[in-house]
């Protein structure tokens, strides 16, 4: 079993059997917790001797403390519920059906999301709800301006959630996830379990994908944290999410919401849980429990020192301090999957895992370091695409990604700065602050996708990171920066990018990696060729989310595969910044850029089932 010292890797190869699903019990994360039970077994029994001994002290399966003690309880408390059920099982998506019936008794509440009551025109079904509400708007200016609940004739709760104008150019599809978020709220509150999401055709008009960006938008509000169905206080927030449409049958717009939102859960899971729920170790175990054998999704774990520190060792570097520790000790976990026929397009992707960032020796003090847990989500990312691609089964595309699981720990075996360590790829590097571990933590598996890339068929690698406070700053909390090299500025990536986040309601604004960024990496002495940062907050230096790109570049050696490089050596490159678009701290994840690399790298490759 991966982890232990010595074992280098462990690899589940892909079968050709069908992907597990969230309605398949074969998908749910099992973790053996009989060592658990034996130990409260054996704690049970030692207490009763200690009673009858009258001491004051009980036994606990991790120390003796006292009988009041707080942490006893909660950490007693924890496990049991841990032993109590495996840690994943029936913790799933919402299932989303489609529906042309608002009349049938499945539901229990209408969300209706729209721009305008006249698109409800063309169906007779929704005409009865413009029927009922424009009376109502005579007496109550609200409607038609905010969130507003109703009841309809036969005990029908209607929640009407307007999405405000849709004409002006700062309008985007978010108009329709916003209300939708808002509209699925509100019936939760009024005690729906069984919701069904009303979105007219004619929003089409104006919003390609208002009805998944809707969808996407409503199961955000819809999605139980792992830590909060794991203690049992809550299983679900509703048993079914309807999606109307004229017909019920299964179409593309279902495919794609289910596809991504069994995504943006696991990201949730993996990104959002606390800093020990979703440590290196406890990463490995979902992932290998979400991708079983026949899966479609091969799953390779390294966690040899030896040969982290031989392969990646930049990375190893930010795990020096918690390696020692055996449940934050880091790994890199490797995914690939490969569709079936001819492959025209290869992608890569490496995402940042940094399950907590105290900033190392250079510490984040004054208070900063908390929400330092969501520092892990660019490896959410990854995991989460991979998930919407095994749900999805594209043909013709194979896909490979790292994961950088490591915690940025301090102690007296933490890196410092000042530091000298060669990269893979035969950089050396000076550390110039130890709060900059992420580009760190990934420069090495960006290596080893470049060099799988100089003979994969049509290559395009992607680093995605919660990386630098400088991008919030720049673009604010809602967006993600992309940044292309010179191969992928040549064909638009960003560009492109950007207009199917724009339609899938995850927006991006585009950066520029400019002869700046690699003058301020350059090594200040004869003794580095690479400075990794200065040492100042991302976010009070000039260029802070644009230099790391070159950093990454710099250091992977990436920089020989640039566009002054012959055609046949090019790679192209894309950088992520999701610092801001992840979400706010300490609320759910938002899922980003999944949406948006789903559409861009998967349209028009998967089929809908009949």
């Amino acid at each position: 079993m991966v982890g232990s010292a010595a074992c280098k890797s462990t690899t589940l190869p892909p079968s050709p059997s069908s992907a597990p699903s969230f309605t398949d019990p074969s998908c749910s994360n099992r973790m053996s917790l009989n060592p658990l039970r034996e130990r409260f077994s054996a704690m049970v029994s030692k207490n009763r001797e200690r009673r009858r001994a009258g001491t004051n002290k009980l036994a606990t399966p991790y120390r003796s403390i006292d009988v009041m003690s707080v942490d006893f309880t909660r950490r007693f408390s924890t496990a049991l519920q841990m032993s109590k059920r495996t840690t994943t099982d029936d913790h799933r998506p919402v299932p989303i059906e489609a529906t042309g019936d608002l009349t049938s008794t499945t539901f229990d509440a209408v969300v209706l999301v729209t721009h305008s009551l006249d698109l409800l025109d063309d169906n007779p079904q929704l005409l009865t709800l413009k029927e009922f509400l424009e009376p109502l708007m005579e007496h109550d200016a609200v409607i038609g301006k905010d969130v507003t609940f109703h009841f309809m004739e036969g005990h029908r709760r209607l929640i009407y959630s307007p999405t405000g104008p849709v004409n002006r150019a700062q309008d985007d599809s978010r108009r329709y996830s916003d209300a939708a978020n808002k509209g699925i709220t509100r019936a939760l509150r009024a005690g729906s379990r069984s919701p069904v999401l009303v979105v007219p055709n004619g929003a089409h008009a104006v919003f390609e994908k208002a009805r998944v960006v809707a969808g996407l938008g409503a199961l955000q509000t819809l999605y139980n944290p792992l830590e909060i169905f794991e203690s049992g206080r809550v299983i679900s927030k509703a048993d079914r999410l309807g999606v109307w449409q004229e017909t019920p049958a299964l179409t593309p717009d279902i495919v794609e919401l289910r596809g991504i939102e069994h995504g943006r859960f696991v990201y949730r899971d993996i990104g959002g849980s606390d800093p020990e729920r979703m440590a290196p170790p406890n990463v490995q175990t979902y992932m290998q429990g979400l991708f079983p054998t026949g899966s479609g999704i091969s799953v390779t774990v390294i966690d040899n020192i030896t040969e982290l520190n031989t392969d990646f060792p930049l990375f190893s570097a930010v795990n020096r301090c918690a390696s020692g520790i055996t449940r934050h000790a880091g790994r890199i976990i490797k995914l690939v999957y490969e569709g079936s026929g001819t492959i025209n397009k290869t992608l890569f992707l490496v995402g940042k895992g940094v399950t907590y960032d105290t900033g190392g020796a250079d510490i984040k003090a004054g208070g900063i370091m908390a929400s330092m847990s969501r520092d892990k989500c660019g490896a959410a990312a990854v995991a989460g695409f991979f998930k919407t691609v095994a749900d999805l089964r594209p043909v013709a595309i194979k896909v490979v990604g790292y994961m950088a699981m490591v915690r940025n720990s301090v102690g007296a075996d933490c890196y410092v700065a000042d530091e000298l360590i060669t990269s893979k790829a035969g950089v050396r590097v000076r550390v110039g602050n130890t709060d900059a571990e992420g580009r760190m933590a990934m420069a090495d598996a960006l290596w080893h996708a470049k060099e799988a890339a100089k003979t994969a068929t049509n290559p395009h690698i992607m680093t995605i990171a919660t990386l630098t406070g400088h991008v919030i700053r720049a673009y604010g909390a809602n967006y993600t920066a992309i940044m292309d090299n010179g191969p992928a500025k040549a064909v638009n990536t960003a560009i492109e990018v950007q207009e199917v986040g724009n339609v899938m309601g995850d927006p991006f604004e585009i950066s520029t990696i400019r002869r700046d960024d690699y003058d301020f990496i350059v090594g200040r002495s004869e003794y580095e060729d690479v400075l990794q940062c200065n040492n100042q907050p991302s976010s009070s230096t000039a260029r802070g989310h644009q230099f790391p790109a070159a950093f990454l570049i710099r250091v992977s050696g990436l920089d020989q595969h640039d566009i002054d490089k012959p055609a046949s050596d090019q790679i192209r490159y894309s950088h992520l910044d999701i610092a801001g678009s992840s979400g706010a701290f300490p609320f759910a994840p938002t899922g980003a850029p999944v949406p948006a690399l789903t559409k861009y790298f998967l349209d028009g490759r998967y089929a809908v089932p009949k």
